[in-house]
């Protein structure tokens, strides 16, 4: 049994049979999904796990519980890795409060069957739980990410239950190497960054609590940690760098951009450059878009292909722009043997993206590099540094 304070207990579960989080992310450490118990006069079950991992949920509960029931199951997020075992549940508590707010009830009824006789405690925003020792305060977070969303505060541990908001890939029972920043910016990013309005309306209240502890639904309790999560989230959620980095992100089909794009990769890193570079065919696509966010300058290198740009480069850019991507200095290579448009098509896709500084110095290589291009490629490496 994990204590996360004497009177809130760890209940989650691990889940290292995912090999694509949400269908499209990457995450060879695995996933946890997180729930906690609070231990008072009254018991309260904040979220559930993702249905596949129901029966080894139920069992963690059923030892914090130690024969009693809960009298609440709060529910801050309806996305089903955190939703999907109401039912089953219920099925095992059937006297159990369903808490949560309208919109979240609502989106209940179209996940699942809920039983006729649930009793359901509908709260607002800013409303109150009282069980015993512990007042929960419920904080509406919509968009965070998705519109039901709600964070919960416990003013007598100073615990914050931050439903998805500071969450990471990666299970609890694996040891991270990169430690707690590259997952959790690779989550929030791909998962939260096109919501940084609200991150930052959600930051402006976290602000006026006393948090010591955080709780999220995703990834590792947070303590000691919790100034420089905060600080990272701000940056982030506000769209600026947090790296002085360059991310070098490319597409090449028989190697010629890729040459250009390592060349200059090696032109920087001789300057003392923090440079990350990118194959967007091969490399992890969600970990390049956070790179890109993460740093302060970015170069896109591609080819004209089909009078367009190659297809993983379009999706790359795409991802970028739907999450807002600004304030950051772009580069670009472009590579055709005919007719090149790939740099006037990927200023375009970045037009209406806010505060894009574009380089003077841009490559344009018609086939393989010569020597005139590898000094271009020299000068766009002195105007980046």
């Amino acid at each position: 049994m994990t204590f996360v304070t004497d009177d809130i207990k760890y209940a989650g579960v691990n889940d290292h049979q995912v090999d694509l989080f949400e269908g499209q992310y990457k995450v060879p450490l695995g996933m946890a999904y997180n729930s906690y118990v609070i231990l008072d006069e009254k018991i309260a079950v904040m979220d559930t796990v993702d249905i596949h991992f129901s029966e080894e949920w139920l069992a963690n509960l059923a030892a914090i519980l130690d024969g009693k029931k809960p009298d609440y199951l709060v529910i801050q997020h309806m996305e089903p890795d955190h939703s999907g075992s109401i039912a089953r549940f219920l099925e095992v508590y059937p006297e159990t409060a369903v808490v949560s707010n309208a919109k979240a009830f609502s989106m209940m009824d179209q996940f699942m069957d809920m039983p006729e006789n649930v009793e359901k405690v509908t709260v607002v925003n800013g409303g109150e739980l009282a069980l015993g020792r512990h007042t929960l305060t419920f904080v509406f977070a919509p968009m965070v990410h998705w519109p039901e969303v709600m964070v919960t505060y416990d003013a007598s541990e100073k615990v914050l239950f931050s439903a998805d908001a500071f969450g990471t890939f990666g299970a609890n029972d694996t040891e991270n190497p990169d430690g707690w920043d590259n997952e959790a910016a690779r989550y929030f990013i791909g998962i939260v960054g096109k919501y940084g309005v609200q991150v930052q309306g959600l930051l402006k209240k976290a602000a006026a609590l006393d948090i010591q502890t955080i709780c999220p639904l995703h990834g590792p309790v947070l303590k000691e940690e919790i100034g420089h999560a905060v600080e990272l989230y701000d940056k982030w959620s506000s769209y600026q760098p947090e790296l002085h980095r360059v991310t070098i992100a490319y597409t090449s089909v028989y190697g010629h951009t890729k040459d250009a794009a390592l060349l200059l990769a090696e032109k920087l890193q001789e300057k003392g450059e923090d440079v990350k570079v990118f194959d967007l065919a091969r490399d992890d696509q969600a970990e390049a878009v956070a790179s890109a966010f993460r740093g302060d300058r970015l170069v896109l290198a591609t080819t004209t292909y089909n009078g367009d740009i190659f297809p993983f480069m379009r999706s790359f850019i795409e991802h970028l722009t739907e999450r807002n991507f600004q304030n950051r200095t772009v580069a670009m290579i472009e590579n055709g043997t005919w007719a090149s448009t790939a740099k006037r098509i990927m200023t375009g896709m970045l037009e209406n993206s806010k505060n894009l500084t574009f380089t003077e110095h841009n490559v344009t290589i018609r086939s393989a590099m010569k020597e005139a291009e590898k000094a271009e490629i020299a000068a766009l490496a002195e105007e980046l540094c």
